[in-house]
């Protein structure tokens, strides 16, 4: 758990829920009836935001919307120089991706880098139409690959020790979002 007297909260759980509303209204209006599209969540935290977009798009009145759990652990290009070995999650992925519009989504985009591992993670299940992100933070000013959100709850300009948390009712007691001065041990 994240020590909160470091930290400021730089969006309430009010903003939180109209967000994930408006996100969802967005890909509605984007893909009208997800008649070819499918949701995939990273591991672990986009898993989470996966399933609160999934959850608000049936209440919205889409309930035809597969939905996957992708870990990318042994795709990351750092997962041998770590000091600690890293746990993998459960990848749940009962459906293929070929030629299907792929809404990837996870928490927070900072350098790219998970991003791509997931592409490259996804090409085990197919090789799909076309891939759109879903971030609810981007981080801007902070990325080593060329990756951008197609659809992005808020974009937070941090210098590169702070540290952006995504919180959910669920796992932390409340919806928010928080930004550290730098990343909590």
């Amino acid at each position: 758990m994240l020590r909160m007297e470091n930290s400021r909260i730089i969006m309430n759980s009010a903003r939180f829920g109209l967000t994930i509303r408006r996100l969802c209204h967005q890909l509605i209006e984007h893909y009208d009836d997800f008649s070819n599209a499918c949701l995939v969540g990273v591991q672990p935290r986009g898993v989470w935001l996966s399933d609160l977009l999934h959850k608000n798009l049936q209440e919205l009145g889409v309930n035809n919307l597969e939905h996957g759990k992708l870990d990318i652990t042994f795709y990351r290009d750092d997962f041998r120089t770590r000091e600690k070995p890293l746990k993998a999650s459960p990848t749940d992925m009962p459906f293929l991706v070929e030629d299907k519009e792929v809404i990837l989504v996870d928490d927070v985009l900072y350098t790219g880098r998970t991003i791509q591992a997931a592409m490259t993670a996804l090409n085990d299940f197919g090789r799909p139409r076309k891939v759109a992100l879903v971030s609810m933070v981007d981080r801007q000013f902070n990325r080593d690959l060329p990756i951008q959100p197609d659809f992005v709850g808020m974009r937070v300009d941090a210098l590169d020790k702070a540290y952006v948390s995504v919180e959910y009712v669920q796992h932390h007691g409340q919806d928010q979002i928080l930004l550290f001065p730098q990343k909590p041990e």
